[in-house]
């Protein structure tokens, strides 16, 4: 078999540059496409220049339809605008698909879903493995707990974040909920301002901070009476994510259709 090709979408953001240099330096995947939005002083230039690299021969064009058809796995880390028109065009051309792309509406998950009946789809909150790692261990946790210990999700982003809680930050309180056998939206408190009153049993809290240029911080906090438990992550660099996408990448690349997520890419479920 030849190398991965991977599609870039969005690759003059940060993440998509990151993308770009951690593909190149995986072994066994190169770039096969690279996108950017019409109008975008990206389009037209290599996007190994884009990405500070030498030039890979590769145009960046604007169009998401050839992107897929060009590559064997697109991977979007955009805007959740975005995101319906991208699993569209996967799933037109047969080309697998890994979102890491947050803050999606239901109308947008209900895309990869539709997409994921034809491709792989691979979606999640974040794709570090050090993170998944501790969603099966938050999971665990609150399993083992009852319900006389608290739970709050704080989580710290960049300033130029735009959706809170962080779907990392989310995906925390799903993997609490699920060791508790509930509903996160039936228990989640997502802001406290005012006399709000006594914490409810049972809530599983979410505490939001934004500033600088935090990569991502998260922690679970789990407190009774005279006893703490702190479950934390810290990013130290947005590489850790962009190796995780391309990862989860060449796993997804000929897989059977569905709607996978990290749990299934590194073998934890």
């Amino acid at each position: 078999m030849g190398d991965c090709r991977i599609a870039v979408l969005g690759c003059s953001g940060r993440m998509g540059q990151m993308l770009i240099r951690e593909t190149g330096a995986a072994e066994g995947c190169r770039i096969g496409a690279a996108t950017e939005l019409p109008g975008d002083a990206a389009v037209g230039r290599d996007a190994g220049t884009v990405a500070g690299l030498d030039p890979l021969g590769i145009a960046v064009v604007d169009d998401a339809a050839a992107a897929a058809a060009a590559s064997d796995v697109l991977v979007d880390f955009t805007v959740p605008a975005a995101a319906a028109g991208h699993a569209a065009a996967a799933a037109e051309a047969g080309t697998a698909l890994v979102i890491g792309t947050t803050g999606l509406e239901a109308v947008q998950t209900a895309a990869l879903e539709a997409a994921a009946a034809t491709v792989p789809v691979v979606y999640a909150p974040n794709m570090s493995l050090g993170v998944n790692l501790l969603f099966a261990v938050t999971e665990q946790v609150a399993r083992a707990l009852g319900e006389d210990w608290d739970i709050e999700i704080v989580e710290m982003h960049h300033k130029h974040k735009a959706d809170a809680p962080s779907g990392t930050a989310l995906g925390f309180g799903r993997a609490a909920a699920r060791g508790r056998g509930v509903d996160l939206d039936a228990v989640a408190d997502r802001g406290r301002d005012g006399v709000t009153g006594a914490r409810r049993q049972g809530d599983i809290g979410f505490a939001v901070l934004r500033g600088g240029d935090v990569a991502g911080e998260h922690s679970v906090v789990f407190a009774t009476d005279s006893e703490r438990v702190e479950i934390t992550h810290k990013a130290g660099s947005r590489a850790i994510f962009a190796r995780g996408a391309v990862r989860a990448a060449r796993w997804a690349a000929g897989r059977a259709p569905g709607l996978y997520d990290m749990a299934d890419v590194l073998g934890l479920r």
